[in-house]
Parts: structure tokens; sequence; C-alpha cells
């Protein structure tokens, strides 16, 4: 006999259990699938976990500088096992918390693996068995995984994807990433700051390539001068993995060739979604050109009572971007009137040493949609805050509509913009133009002057440089 829901989640990652939590908050009675762990990816093998370890490394670049800030650090070591002990802890601990939020909410969780058999029917393939569960709505929330090269199929031992990468079996000497998005970049800059020697291998002309192309230029040399080799326009034609380490065959934009040797690879060249195992193709769900599931702006699927949110749909494939679906989805079954979300609204971060942060066009795409721009820059250097915390590398950087003065992109590189960009994301909500922010009282002394002094720099009235 199959137990009964108003809905069910398939998949309990950062969009998946916040719709379920949202969902029974409404009154609807919830259960969530999941094959693996509560948290899914986020929390268990990506988000979380990963700044933990970068968290690590900032600490230990500090603790090499100390001497920077008038302290004494001697015989300074890093123990690449503890490091990563810690980081799952920290993703324990989350699990936990999941686990807990979702007996307080009162979400029935099922685990094992299931399949949507038929609309509002799903089948769940237990350690006890077989299970079948109705409802009048599904919601998928299956999340992605590493997209592996066909010539370098992830091993483990030689070749990582982001998984072992978190927890390797042994620290990298020399260490190829192929990739610069997020992902590949943070790996880098995590296991640079550790002590490897590392390489980023790009095949776009720049690294980090969605952001501005000013941050991109100023993210490459930083890593650079931290230690880095850099090879953009370059692409691997090889790889051949042994007991000892790796040979990768390396071609560069006029279609020279070197074999170069390293301990361990990292491959992050994207994700692709995890779909194929749960129905869909049987129920005649549309994929989008990029096989990931097809929405409308309430995460409607063309089936109806099936949704999808997450990294199983169209990009950006962010943990934020999943939860605030997971809002929509929920309050559109329950019957309510959801806001729709604006992808240009939707902020990005990088967690490497300098992090990156950017909501919004940036001035390329802004000129390229048709806009006549005005754009305001202000350096880390020219804030007494980052001078007195030591960190002056970075520049923040704003885009403005000169017609109407719409604040249209802002993109930063330096310490703790992560934080800063939130700031610009409410602005852009709120539809504010220069003038609001040119008006607003930013305290001193913090970092978060500079975004100040961006927006006045755009107009001619930056005051400090």
């Amino acid at each position: 006999m199959s137990k009964s829901y108003d809905l069910i989640v398939l998949g309990s990652g950062p969009g998946g259990y916040v719709a379920a939590i949202r969902a029974s908050q409404l009154g609807l009675k919830t259960a969530i699938v999941e094959r693996e762990n509560l948290g899914g990816i986020c929390l268990n093998w990506g988000c979380i976990p990963t700044k933990a370890l970068l968290r690590s490394a900032e600490v230990f670049h500090n603790m090499k500088n100390a001497a920077d800030y008038g302290l004494a650090a001697e015989n300074i070591t890093a123990d690449i096992d503890a490091v990563v002990k810690r980081s799952r802890g920290v993703a324990k601990q989350l699990n936990q918390g999941v686990t807990g939020l979702m007996k307080k909410n009162k979400i029935d969780v099922i685990m094992g693996d299931g399949t949507i058999t038929a609309p509002g029917k799903i089948a769940v393939k237990t350690e006890k068995g077989d299970e079948e569960l109705e409802a009048k709505d599904i919601i998928i929330a299956t999340g992605a995984r590493a997209r592996d090269l066909p010539f370098a199929k992830a091993d483990g031992k030689r070749i990582w994807t982001y998984r072992t990468a978190m927890t390797p079996p042994e620290m990298p000497t020399k260490l190829l990433v192929i990739g610069s998005g997020a992902i590949g970049i943070e790996f880098a800059s995590f296991y640079n700051d550790m002590g490897a020697d590392v390489t980023v291998v790009e095949m776009l002309d720049r690294i980090v390539p969605v952001e501005d192309e000013e941050i991109s230029k100023f993210l490459e040399k930083s890593l650079k001068k931290q230690g880095m080799t850099i090879m953009t326009k370059a692409g691997i034609k090889a790889i051949d993995a042994g007991d000892k380490g790796v040979k990768a065959e390396i071609e560069d934009s006029k279609g020279n060739k070197e074999t170069l040797d390293f301990s361990h690879v990292i491959v992050a060249v994207g994700i692709q979604p995890n779909i194929e195992t749960i129905g869909l193709d049987q129920l005649g769900v549309q994929p989008d050109d990029r096989y990931h599931i097809k929405t409308d702006e309430y995460c409607r699927t063309n089936i109806e009572g099936i949704y999808a949110i997450g990294d199983c749909t169209a990009g950006p494939w962010l943990a934020h971007k999943a939860s605030h679906e997971g809002v929509i989805a929920a309050e559109t079954i329950a019957g309510g009137h959801p806001h729709t979300m604006d992808g240009n609204n939707i902020p990005g971060c990088t967690y490497c040493h300098p992090q990156i942060a950017s909501v919004g066009l940036t001035e390329a795409k802004a000129k390229e949609a048709g806009h006549d721009v005005k754009v305001g820059k202000f350096p880390f250097i020219g804030n007494g805050k980052a001078i007195a915390l030591g960190e002056t590398e970075g520049f923040i950087k704003t885009v403005f509509d000169a017609k109407t003065g719409e604040l249209l992109g802002a993109h930063m590189i330096g310490a703790e913009v992560t934080e800063l960009i939130q700031g610009y994301t409410i602005g852009k909500s709120l539809e504010t133009t220069e003038e609001d922010l040119m008006n607003t009282v930013f305290p001193h002394p913090t970092l978060s002057e500079m975004m100040h002094e961006s927006v006045l720099d755009a107009y001619g009235r930056v005051l400090h440089m």
C-alpha cells in the first residue's frame, strides 16, 4: 500500500530541503526522498566543506606571513589529514542540522533511490525494500555531478573530481587543474596555499570567463604572483595516469604541444544533471538544449504536477538559486502567488584568494545589451580598513545605465567581497539608482565604503582617490 502526501521532493540539497520546509510551513503534508546524505552535495561535498578547507588555507597563509603583522611564528606546517578532518566535521554538523530541520517541520524522510513511475507516483528502493509513494505534486531536486573528460576518467587516485579533491588520499606535489570556473579556481587556490605547485589550464582566453574581463585579468595576475602557472587558450589532448604520476599533453592556441608531468589532476570542466535514472523519459519531461530539465518561471515542467529546481535545471548552478527556486515551487504548489526570480539579480561568488563576487551585467554585456554605461572603480589600497587589515589587493567596479542611473552590475575582487556583494544585490532587487547609493550612509571604517566610492567614481565624485 502506497504512502500518500501532498508533495514529494526528490533530492535533499539546498533546493530540495528548503522546498520541503517551505511546503510544510504552508500546511502541505510533505516527504523528501534522498539516496545519499541529507543536505545533498552542497552541505556534504560542495559549498560548505570546501569553504572549511579554504579557511584552513587562509589561516595557514596568514601564519606564514605573520611578520607582516608584527608577529612571530616559526616552523609553520600543514597537516592535510587534519585539515580534511575539520572539513568533514563541518559537513557532518550541517548534515545533522538538516536532519533536525526535517523533524522540526514534520517532514517524512525516505532514504533510497527514487524513480517517478507516473505523474504523482514515486517508487523508492530502500535498504528495507521497495516503497510506493504518491502525491499530487512532485519537485525534482536531484542536482548534478562533475562532468568527466572522455580521455581523463576520474579514478580517485591520480585523476580527481571535486569529491576526491576534498578528501585527498595524499597531498599533491605538482597539481594540474583542468578548467578555471569557480570549482577549479577554488581548488587551485586551496592547494596552492597549502604548498602544491599548481598549473591551471583553461580553453578560453581568460580564467573565470563568466566574470567581468577586468576581474579575470586581475585574478590571473594575482595567482601568477602567488606562484601558479596559468595557461589560457590551451587544451588537454591526452592524459596518461600511472602509479607514480600523470603525463598531460597540452596544446596551446598556436597548435604547439608539450607533455608535462604532474602528481595529480583535478578535472573541473562543468557539471551534468542527475536525471538519467528517475523516469523522465517515460514521462515525457522536456529537457533544454543542454540536457537540463526545462522549466517556466514558477519551476513547472511541461508535465502537470511535476516541478524541477536547482542544478538539474538551467543555470546559473548555484545553491542560493536552488533554495530560492525551492521556495517559489512550494508557494506555487500551495496556491500562492510567489515572486519570480530575475536571473540578473543572482549574485555569484568564488572563494579563491583573492575572493571574487559579482551581480548583474558585466561592462561588456551591458554594452552588448545596448546600454550607454557609466563605470566606476575603487581600489582596496584607497580604503583605510583594507590597509589596516593588510588586505590592499583588489578593487570594486560598478556599472550604471548613463541615461537612467540604473545599477546594471557590480564586480569585486579582494578580501571578503563575497560578504559585500549582497549590498549591491539588494540594491538591484530594489531597482536602486546611483542617487540612492550616493545618498546612503556607509559606516566607517569598513570595506563597504569602497562600494560607495565606486558609485561616486562612476559620476566623477570620488572622494578618496
